[in-house]
């Protein structure tokens, strides 16, 4: 790929991208001339969405590293740089849910939503980041957010609470890492058809879900990719701090 999104050479990293939207981001990137590191901690899968990223003519291995564990994304960024060199942009995508009534929820269950989805991004974004000061390289993060971090939904409570800690936390870091020419970004996806959730949105609530979209319908993985790569490229240089909401108008139907 070549013009205003083009990440010809960047050596990007993408969490959680062993299936659903980061094996999609995989690709997305790959198309754009990037060199992927890929995380996740299931090495299998993770083989797969290399083998896939390969097979369309891409560059990319696989890292298996965990998000909550500060000493595996080292090691991870260590393996990274020694295959691509320094990684000029973090996909911070890797993240879990839990559906239950809060009533229900034990302890373990909470911490292991909240731990993954808001202190992985935070270790991940944070040990990136240094080592791009170290280089003095500057560089993108993109953390993947939710429109439930900016408003609610029943039976999922850490679920957005962790994602309103990303967004909170993706504004943070830009005010204190741009002088270091680091930009922080959030993507904000609505509901997007993959293939975890294609059950759900043939039942009649997900049905009725879909009547309050504006647009009436899902979104398509693909539906991300000009917003993905707007925050990870130059195309988005005068961006930091931003939170961009790819829905459908859902943050906007009424209450």
């Amino acid at each position: 790929m070549s013009g205003l999104f083009d990440l010809t050479g960047r050596h990007v990293l993408v969490t959680g991208a062993s299936s659903g939207l980061g094996r999609h981001f995989a690709g997305t990137l790959a198309r754009a001339g990037a060199k992927l590191s890929l995380g996740a901690r299931r090495a299998e899968a993770l083989a797969e969405t290399v083998a896939q990223v390969e097979a369309a003519g891409g560059e990319a291995h696989a890292i298996v590293m965990d998000v909550t564990d500060a000493g595996s994304i080292e090691r991870a960024l260590d393996a990274a740089e020694e295959r691509f060199g320094p990684v000029a942009v973090l996909i911070n995508n890797a993240g879990v849910t839990v559906t239950k009534p809060a009533l229900e929820l034990t302890e373990a269950e909470w911490d292991g939503v909240i731990d993954t989805n808001l202190k992985g991004v935070w270790l991940a974004a944070q040990a990136s980041a240094r080592r791009m000061v170290k280089h003095r390289t500057g560089g993108s993060i993109v953390n993947i957010a939710s429109i439930l971090g900016l408003r609610v939904a029943g039976a999922v409570a850490p679920y957005t609470v962790s994602k309103a800690g990303v967004v909170q936390l993706t504004q943070a870091l830009a005010l204190e890492w741009a002088r270091h020419r680091i930009r922080v970004n959030a993507l904000a996806p609505g509901y997007i058809q993959t293939e975890l959730n294609d059950d759900f949105f043939e039942s009649e609530a997900g049905k009725a879900l879909m009547k309050r979209v504006p647009q009436r319908r899902l979104g398509a993985a693909g539906e991300l990719d000009g917003p993905l790569l707007l925050l990870a490229s130059e195309a988005g240089s005068y961006m930091t701090g931003s939170v961009v909401a790819v829905d459908g108008g859902h943050l906007v139907s009424s209450l």
